[in-house]
């Protein structure tokens, strides 16, 4: 499974997406900072599972319809920043949908998520991934999960890497940073968090018109994962 995930910053990069679920023969497509009311229901052989309504700029998750049936889908609301409260940018930070593989005869769970920016503490992002991956245990109890997104963590990883083991997950990083506006504050930003899935790489593709780049997650089932339901 190919599974890109893209902070569009503000939509202005949406004009991409096209060009890159071809290029890279994607199987899901998570967004965010997608203008949601701007999104077409379709895409380049991908269909659209779900989009956020509360926010101003919300996530959005497209799968392969030819390889995928779309089962249940769930939006979260997560602890809020000082940020959220004032500016009230996004409601919803993590959008899950729970995926049938066709060929497999498999269920999975994948979401995008998009943590409060980095005027808020890291304690409180661990606090909204812990949250989040609670909420797709519920989703799906004992399927193999991969949250992709932008988790606005570019110091201390080995402390989060250290708090998803705890719950039961994987922390992966990209092969190469992520954001690179901010001189001081470039780094990885965008990766993944799974469990009863094998990463094969997590790739950072070209920039973009986005300050973030794209990540390309190439991932197995983990046939021997104690999770795996079914």
């Amino acid at each position: 499974m190919r599974v890109i995930s893209y902070n569009l910053c503000k939509h202005r990069a949406a004009g991409e997406l096209t060009s890159l679920v071809e290029a890279h023969a994607v199987d899901v497509l998570c967004l965010q900072e997608a203008d949601t009311a701007d999104i077409p229901t379709r895409l380049a052989g991908l269909r659209l599972a779900d989009a956020t309504q509360r926010n101003r700029l919300g996530l959005a998750v497209y799968f392969r319809e030819s390889s995928f049936r779309l089962g249940e889908v769930r939006a979260l609301s997560l602890k809020k920043s000082l940020h959220d409260r004032v500016l009230k940018p996004a409601e919803e930070r993590m959008l899950g949908v729970r995926l049938h593989d066709i060929d497999a005869g498999r269920e999975i769970i994948v979401a995008s998520f998009h943590a409060a920016p980095l005027t808020a503490l890291n304690s409180l992002r661990r606090h909204q991934i812990r949250a989040a991956l609670a909420a797709l245990e519920d989703l799906g109890p004992g399927l193999p999960s991969l949250m992709v997104g932008d988790y606005n963590y570019p110091v201390f990883k080995e402390k989060l890497g250290e708090r998803v083991r705890e719950q039961g997950y994987e922390l992966t990083l990209s092969d190469s940073r992520t954001y690179t506006r901010y001189r001081f504050f470039r780094g990885h930003y965008d990766f993944a968090t799974s469990v009863g899935f094998d990463i094969q790489t997590v790739r950072t593709l070209p920039q973009g018109l986005s300050d973030h780049l794209p990540i390309l997650v190439t991932a197995d089932v983990d046939t021997a994962s104690r999770r795996l339901a079914g």
